[in-house]
């Protein structure tokens, strides 16, 4: 608490080097030179913490979020951009220092606040909270679809709008005029009555003595000039051209590479290291032993690979090397049922009286469904790169997190926080993984061992084998229907409740529901995966959905709308990709149709599925229309693209994905066993955008809920063969129409 009290902040404003430093809710006692020097050189003038302006009128956003596909570091500048009325043409990007000052206050308020309207004179007082909070628990995350929603609406559209206000008033007082009497535009100020105008570079040193408006005026969604308009990527350029860098890139005279094995069982120790042959091999080879891992340090990657192969090394697995996937989805069963006989289920939610409505229903609808590990795979191996000298400690690493990287990395090499630097990167790839610092934690105890610079590389066996899964889950449901076919009770438990609280939740009109779960741990260790609990539990409730709707003879889409007519906006999503899809027309010999509806991350998304079972059983996804309404869309081909890459990754997982449990350890080790959607199996994808003006959601998870459950419904349509297992790969779809809908 210490550490909370002494980082209240207060807004300040100096002048540095003839431009202007204006901090929004920097922290009492801080001087701007000490934000200035972090992110401005020579006389670039730092507008807000968010923005800086060069003499040329360059306008260059500070992001606070990394770039891993994305597209934050394009939409983040648009909303900056567009409340300072800046010309897009001039607009650049800059990632934010791993440095506490750019913990990431306006994440938290968004968290905390929402929309809540703050008055004025407290918005320094709970900015400066949020600032000494961001810093206490290092928040500088990259994750849950938060960045425009949190960062962008409480972070760069408040500071691009109190930058053009200070800049308006400076003007103003040059000019002896009414603040009123001018406008701007693309980086000028006009003064129209006199046809005189200037770029806002020239009262950036005026500007230094304003105060920063607490609560600048926005504009309203119909004063965008940028926002809502397509913007080509910042970062595509460098990504054509080859020079964007990933933390593989890093590289300097004398480093040294690092390759790792750790124990197979998850959580076992290192018991005994035999090093000798392998420290005989040639690149300089040296072993280092760590608690859960051995690693081998030579002068190339392939050299410490091969030297990796000759280490004998022994692991303690702790008594889990009998632990398999069945006895763990066993272990589920045990654990739901023995909840229920005893009373113990932990209550998610409760709607009216199921008991009744169930002993009174005229029908009851049951099933069972369960997913699988998954990992993440990012296509860039998980890497770090640690330079120990002079006191400290500089780190290269794709990481969705870098601030939490420097404290993390600190305590495990025993150094202050202040003596870490962490250059952030882009990332190839991270899904949620890159939210964890293992591997970067795991480089700097070798550099530390070793005395050397390291870059440690993972193998694409090692990325598969030690990653941190999404979990397996199993989910059981029951509902009742009258004797019209209306559902009158829903009732679903499950095992383990994750993140977002309101995953498991429905949007239909059900008057009496009962959602439960257990707690069911296991030795596997846990990771957010794209869209965390949203990815597990819209398979679920979706398939389900349909279940309940053939169930009562009712057309899957009919049925869902029937239950949204209290839920204007999902209604609309829904009927918005079932018209485009033109849901009703028939299709091809074993084609089938399916539809699923999901809200994630603030974010609703309706899709639909046009797949073939073909006479050999194997399923080809032909189509995907999907509806999205985030509120408003920021960047219309960045929340496609969003939507696209989320279908991709869900279909992957749907069709292919899995980590299989066996003798405590991941079975599965690289691409060949571990599938990927391949580029000639990726359907035709067509979006749909609807902004209803509701507050902004996420965009980067709520594309991948719903397609694993509307490729199952899919799958149904053809075959009348239901999914209750995810992935299709295990199924063997023998295409007969008049089967039964249990496959094996």
């Amino acid at each position: 608490m210490g550490k909370w009290t002494r980082r209240a902040f207060i807004t300040t404003g100096t002048l540095v080097g003839g431009g202007l430093v204006l901090g929004i809710a920097i922290r009492r006692g801080h001087k701007a030179p000490e934000v200035a020097h972090l992110v401005t050189q020579r006389d670039e003038a730092l507008l807000t913490v968010w923005v800086k302006l060069a003499p040329d009128n360059r306008v260059t956003v500070i992001v606070p979020h990394s770039e891993m596909g994305q597209g934050v570091h394009t939409a983040l500048p648009m909303m900056l951009a567009d409340e300072m009325d800046a010309d897009w043409k001039l607009v650049e990007m800059m990632q934010a220092p791993a440095h506490e000052e750019y913990a990431n206050y306006a994440l938290g308020k968004g968290f905390l606040f929402g929309d809540a309207d703050i008055p004025a004179f407290l918005v320094g007082t709970v900015d400066g909270a949020m600032l000494g909070l961001a810093k206490a628990i290092d928040l500088q995350i990259t994750g849950g679809s938060t960045a425009i929603r949190t960062t962008g609406v409480h972070g760069m559209r408040v500071a691009g709008a109190a930058a053009r206000e200070m800049l308006l008033e400076a003007a103003s007082h040059a000019w002896n005029v009414s603040p009123g009497d001018l406008r701007t535009e693309r980086s000028y100020i006009y003064h129209d009555a006199s046809a005189r105008s200037a770029p806002y570079g020239e009262f950036a040193t005026a500007a230094a003595s304003i105060t920063p408006p607490a609560k600048p005026r926005l504009k309203t969604t119909d004063e965008f000039t940028i926002m809502g308009q397509s913007q080509p990527r910042l970062d595509t350029p460098s990504k054509v051209d080859g020079t964007a860098t990933y933390g593989i890139d890093a590289q300097f005279p004398g480093i040294r590479y690092a390759s790792i094995l750790q124990s197979p069982v998850f959580g076992g120790t290192v018991k005994r290291v035999n090093a000798a042959i392998a420290e005989d091999m040639p690149g300089n080879v040296r072993v280092v032993r760590l608690e859960h891992a051995v690693a081998t340090v030579a002068d190339g990657y392939w050299q410490a690979q091969q030297a990796l192969k000759n280490v004998e090394v022994e692991f303690d697995d702790g008594g889990n090397d009998t632990v398999g996937s069945e006895t763990i989805f066993e272990q589920f069963a045990r654990d739901m049922d023995l909840a229920v006989s005893e009373g113990d289920e932990i209550t998610d939610l409760v709607k009216g009286d199921v008991v009744r409505a169930i002993a009174e229903a005229d029908r009851v609808v049951e099933a069972e469904y369960r997913v699988p590990y998954l990992a993440h795979a990012p296509m860039e191996p998980l890497n770090a790169t640690v330079w120990m000298h002079d006191g400290i400690c500089e780190v290269w690493t794709g990481s969705q997190n870098p601030l939490g990287v420097r404290g993390n990395v600190a305590d495990a090499v025993g150094m202050a926080d202040e003596n870490v630097i962490v250059h952030p990167v882009q990332l190839g790839g991270g899904f949620g993984r890159r939210s964890q610092d293992d591997y970067a934690i795991q480089a700097a105890q070798i550099a530390l061992a070793t005395g050397e610079p390291i870059k440690l590389i993972w193998s694409r066996e090692e990325d598969v084998r030690q990653d941190r899964y999404r979990p397996a889950v199993l989910s059981r449901f029951r509902a009742g229907l009258d004797a019209a076919g209306h559902p009158t009770a829903w009732v679903n438990q499950f095992v383990d409740k994750h993140d977002p609280a309101e995953a498991t939740h429905i949007p239909y009109g059900i008057e009496n529901q009962f959602i439960h779960y257990v707690d069911s741990p296991t030795h596997v260790p846990f990771g957010v995966w794209r869209s965390v609990d949203h990815s597990q539990h819209g398979f679920f409730t979706e398939s389900f959905v349909d279940e309940v709707a053939h169930a009562a003879g009712k057309d899957p889409f009919e049925f869902r709308r029937d239950l949204l007519e209290h839920m204007p906006r999902h209604l609309k999503v829904l009927e918005t990709a079932a018209a485009a899809a033109k849901w009703g027309w028939q299709l091809p010999a074993r084609w089938g149709r399916g539809i699923a509806l999901q809200q994630s991350f603030g974010t609703i998304v309706a899709q639909i599925v046009e797949a073939e079972v073909t006479e050999a059983g194997k399923v080809k996804v032909h189509r995907v229309v999907c509806a999205v309404d985030c509120g408003f869309a920021i960047n219309p081909d960045g929340l496609i693209q969003q939507m696209e890459s989320g279908i991709i990754y869900g279909l992957t997982a749907a069709l292919y994905g899995e980590i299989t449990i066996e003798n405590g350890a991941a079975r599965e080790s690289n691409f060949h066993d571990y599938e990927m959607l391949r580029i000639d199996e990726c359907p035709k994808i067509e979006t749909h955008i609807v902004n209803s003006g509701e507050p902004l959601g996420g965009a980067g998870e709520p594309g991948t809920p719903a397609i694993a459950p509307a490729l199952a419904n899919a799958i149904f349509d053809a075959t009348g063969a239901r999914v209750r297992a995810l992935p299709i790969k295990n199924y063997d779809f023998n295409f007969r129409i008049e089967e039964t809908d249990e496959v094996g």
